[in-house]
């Protein structure tokens, strides 16, 4: 049978493993086209889909996806490809940034955009029952007029799967935390086939070994998820958002740690750096002061909500922030935080045409200012259009350079920043990701982060999971 498919010779080697042989992947194809129908395509352009487009990772195509529809089916599709060395990448909806769903030495993606149920909602638990193809967005939408919510929210309509399989994050971490902290437990289909359940729907076990904590983040290496069991939240009585500008990033930065070792409740504090802010007004028309801002929520009951703003707006203004303007309306905190989302979007459009090199570090939030404001003085001598937006309630920020593909030096003046800003982060007791995830593009920090005995324990829990290399090859871990 012959693939319209890239040749093995397109996939770049990022570990030991090798790639299947023609005969393998083509006996996978010919056996998933008969049992799967037109759910099995083998396109180009579909298959190009499914590897990585949003940065500057080069695009690795699978030789064919699938669309399951049950935990059965893929627990077929991975005991097909098992037995023949064939490398499995699970799908969600393509919007993770370090290359996760790139397929380096070939193999079958694994879409699970048709596994979209809502299996059960127990309001009186706070616990809902989904599959992975799921959205955040399509939950919420479920879940509103039942009083709840699921609060995670990393700016993408992601797939709550691949936010398990990423340990996605976003604005509201600094109040409700990142998705280690929503999942309850995990069904996921193992590197044989088997499937295994990680836990029950109690909120705390001191039973075993604690396997939804190895599969959330473990990037689809160790299992691919199908089912996930969620911790819910109430919609709060009351909501106040609003934007707060300051003379620096650096004010920013301290207003910030101030109001979280006050023990203020924020519900989200955002940084958008003046650069940033410059293209969220190109991008979303929202017409702010291009300097500095926080943008900032409130969630609680009325009294306590107007108390909390009024406290933050007097630790703004010993820093030199302010005015604070308030978005009232659910309308207006709408659109602040849905141009906040699009920020990766905004960024872009501050130099259209050019690629966009989106990455991420975490510090103690002690270290926050520091980190940023050295961050923003190296991008400024770089030479750089690198717009920064964080997640600073957590220490958590991000920086976008623009750059020219077509320019080997430029490139390089990116590559070296991307560098100096990670090993900057862990100098100050932080980690080369807070939410992005390892993927393939931050593989070569895992040792100085963690020390070549840690990684060495990854290796054997990867080996020992996964003995083929066959789940999601060449992310995270070199073997």
């Amino acid at each position: 049978m012959s693939l319209p498919a890239a040749s093995h010779s397109e996939h770049s080697s990022t570990s030991a493993a090798l790639p299947p042989s023609r005969e393998a992947v083509e006996a996978v194809t010919r056996a998933l086209a008969a049992r799967f129908g037109n759910r099995l395509v083998t396109s180009l352009a579909v298959r190009q889909q499914h590897g990585h487009t949003l940065t500057w990772i080069p695009n690795q195509a699978p030789d064919a996806v699938v669309f399951p529809q049950s935990t059965e089916e893929v627990s077929e599709i991975v005991r097909l490809c098992a037995a023949h060395g064939v490398p499995v990448i699970p799908f969600g909806t393509g919007t993770s940034l370090e290359g996760h769903v790139n397929a380096p030495f070939g193999g079958v993606s694994i879409d699970m955009s048709q596994m979209k149920r809502i299996v059960a909602v127990h309001a009186e638990d706070l616990d809902v029952v989904v599959e992975p193809g799921v959205t955040r967005k399509e939950l919420n939408e479920h879940l509103r007029d039942q009083g709840l919510m699921f609060p995670i929210d990393p700016g993408a309509d992601a797939s709550i799967g691949g936010m398990a399989a990423t340990r996605a994050s976003g604005t509201n971490a600094v109040r409700y935390g990142t998705m280690k902290d929503n999942v309850l437990s995990l069904k996921a289909v193992m590197a044989d086939g088997s499937v295994v359940t990680t836990a029950t729907r109690a909120r705390k076990t001191s039973a075993g070994y604690d396997l939804t904590r190895l599969l959330v983040g473990s990037e689809g290496t160790l299992g691919i998820i199908t089912e996930i069991t969620l911790k819910l939240h109430g919609i709060p009585e009351a909501i106040a958002a609003g934007v707060c500008p300051f003379p620096s990033v650096k004010a920013a930065c301290d207003a910030t740690i101030l109001t979280i070792q006050s023990g203020l409740p924020m519900a989200r504090i955002e940084l958008l750096d003046d650069v940033m802010i410059r293209g969220v007004n190109l991008h979303s028309k929202l017409g702010l002061p291009e300097t500095t801002m926080l943008f900032v929520e409130f969630h609680g009951t009325e009294a306590g909500v107007a108390e909390q703003s009024e406290r933050f707006g007097e630790i703004a203004a010993e820093f030199g922030g302010g005015p604070f303007e308030w978005a009232t309306k659910a309308e207006d905190r709408s659109k602040l935080w849905q141009a906040r989302h699009d920020a990766y979007w905004a960024a872009k459009a501050l130099r259209p045409g050019a690629d966009s090199v989106a990455t991420d570090v975490c510090v103690p939030i002690s270290r926050l200012a520091e980190c940023v404001e050295e961050t923003k003085r190296d991008i400024e001598e770089s030479g750089l259009i690198a717009p920064i937006a964080g997640h600073v309630g957590d220490g958590n920020f991000h920086t976008q350079p623009l750059v020219d593909l077509d320019h080997p030096e430029e490139v390089a003046r990116v590559q070296a920043f991307i560098d100096r800003l990670v090993k900057r982060a862990l100098a100050m007791g932080g980690t080369c990701t807070g939410e992005h995830g390892v993927g393939q593009k931050k593989m070569k920090y895992l040792e100085l982060e963690h020390g070549a005995e840690a990684l060495a324990t990854m290796r054997t829990l990867k080996r020992a999971l996964d003995p083929q290399n066959i789940l999601n090859p060449g992310k995270i871990l070199a073997l």
